[in-house]
């Protein structure tokens, strides 16, 4: 109300000078013509529909905008002044402005890449390079054999962001890029909110330790609910959230402030009531617990692809997962990797910063595992954590990846511009606020098809990377696609600077490096076996 009081004003003290001018004396003439103009810009920032920032903030929001046309120099002062932002986030920032409002994004002068950097990566393209294929983008498919209902994911989906995190407006802007777009809108474990459900894209359910949507009243699981969620059409897999990359080992806590009507309709939890959601799951504790539990969830779901999310922490207990599948001789469909670069408004600094296994390592030692266990064929594996370019994309899959997330490129599609007040309620483009007023600055109907269009030329862009590269397609990405630079002079495929299993290999005669952690994982416990 504040900002239509003071353009308000504004319209008031313009025609109060006209008259004045008119009536009193030419001198108001000299403040009639800018009080006109500021009032009408102010009129017209409030009800144009394309700009978050000038809905929000009319008149003032122009300054950003100024700032922009300069954007060389004020990035120099922003990373001189280390704010903003790391130079990762405004980079990937830029591009993502630019692919969803169509921008070409070229760049003068060529790479701001310091191309002789220790941990530098790149992809050789080839002499045999190939016009990228006039096709639609290549899918993957979630469903192994005990799967009835499976779903072909695309190769770029928006990853798990709670509504309640992000605002009504945002989630519907996501799903109905989605919807349009034809790739995946993950929940987050906020459940299924009526902004998932008004624009129809596919969902991917997650089910966190809280069981929102699908939970009794002491917080156990339901599974009469849950069959009724699972059974819509738009939920085409579901996930149980084992861990999360931005801060795991944690539960969290949902103030009861927070859980208005939407919000408790949407969770399944009484409104004004305080949610705390457990570190760990009470349906299972043991490895074998998980298993049988992924199993109960697509026979209640009637067939549909289940798996789990995890950002990896202790090595043997991820081989005990794999030891009770292969106990039960039942697989999960997918499983995703968080790493632990994944950002959270949510969660300490420390957890963000120090616990967890990054997404590289994480996603090339579960690909090893379930290769060394003689699995990975029977499962669908999915990266989350920084992916935003088409280069990351073909990154992962040479890691071991088969289709990939994003939650934070998603968010700028909608108009992030990282103020960092994601936790305060006051965010002052309507993505991660529950405040109706500061929501009402992102407009669905424009920020929908920057999603799409973000998402479609990213695949895009990975789509030319592998046919300049020489392939044919995206399952010829191998280890030995993608180097690293060791040290100034030398440089080394992935095949050859990490240790890559064999089929099976775990099961006959494990390596030394991986034969501890084996021998003392139990599918019975995620306790090692002394």
């Amino acid at each position: 109300m504040i900002r239509w009081g003071a353009v308000a004003g504004l319209v008031v003290l313009a025609a109060l000078s006209w008259a004045l001018a008119l009536g009193s004396s030419p001198w108001w003439w000299g403040a009639g013509a800018p009080l006109t103009f500021l009032a009408g810009t102010g009129v017209h920032d409030l009800l144009q529909r394309r700009h978050s920032i000038l809905r929000n903030y009319p008149v003032l929001g122009h300054a950003r905008f100024m700032l922009e046309h300069i954007r060389p120099e004020i990035q120099q002062y922003f990373i001189e002044r280390n704010i903003d932002g790391t130079p990762y986030d405004r980079e990937v920032r830029d591009l993502v402005y630019d692919r969803a409002k169509g921008n070409h994004g070229e760049e003068p002068f060529g790479t701001q890449r310091d191309v002789n950097a220790i941990g530098y990566e790149f992809v050789a393209h080839s002499l045999r390079a190939r016009p990228k294929p006039d096709t639609p983008p290549p899918t993957v498919r979630l469903g192994g054999p005990e799967c009835t209902q499976p779903y072909d994911i695309a190769l770029l989906n928006v990853s798990a962001m709670s509504f309640g995190s992000l605002s009504g407006n945002a989630i519907e802007a996501l799903n109905a890029g989605a919807a349009m777009g034809g790739f995946a809108h993950d929940t987050g474990e906020g459940s299924i909110s009526r902004y998932h459900r008004k624009h129809g894209g596919d969902l991917i359910w997650e089910l966190g330790s809280a069981y929102f949507g699908c939970r009794t009243e002491d917080g156990r699981f339901d599974p009469e609910r849950f069959v009724e969620r699972a059974g819509l059409d738009q939920v085409k897999a579901i996930s149980i959230k084992l861990s999360q990359g931005a801060k795991p080992g944690l539960g969290g806590l949902l103030p009861g402030a927070k859980v208005n009507a939407e919000v408790a309709e949407a969770r399944g939890v009484p409104v004004g009531a305080t949610i705390v959601s457990p570190p760990v799951h009470n349906a299972f504790d043991t490895p074998l617990g998980l298993v049988d539990f992924v199993a109960d969830l697509r026979r209640l779901s009637a067939g549909k692809p289940v798996g789990f999310k995890l950002c990896i922490g202790s090595r043997r207990e991820f081989l005990a997962i794999c030891k009770a599948i292969l106990e039960r001789d039942s697989v999960p469909d997918f499983i995703i990797v968080d790493g632990s670069e994944g950002g959270t408004g949510a969660g300490p600094v420390e957890f963000e910063d120090h616990v967890g296994m990054p997404l590289t390592e994480g996603l090339m030692f579960v690909h090893n595992a379930l290769v060394g266990a003689g699995l990975r064929d029977r499962i669908t594996v999915g990266a989350s954590g920084k992916v935003a370019t088409g280069i990351d994309i073909v990154r992962r899959i040479c890691q071991g990846a088969d289709f990939t997330l994003a939650a934070r490129t998603m968010m700028f599609a909608v108009g992030c511009i990282q103020a960092q007040t994601c936790h305060t309620n006051t965010c002052p483009v309507g993505v991660a606020t529950q405040d109706p007023w500061r929501a009402r600055a992102l407009v669905v109907e424009d920020k929908k098809f920057r999603v799409r269009d973000y998402q479609a030329r990213t695949v895009n862009s990975a789509m030319q990377i592998v046919s300049s590269m020489g392939l044919d397609s995206f399952e010829q990405l191998t280890p030995r696609k993608l180097f690293r630079r060791v040290d100034p002079q030398v440089t080394q495929t992935y095949r050859d600077l990490f240790e890559w299993l064999e089929p099976g290999v775990l099961l006959a005669t494990p390596p030394p490096t991986w034969l501890r952690d084996w021998a003392s994982a139990s599918s019975r416990t995620f306790d090692p076996i002394e």
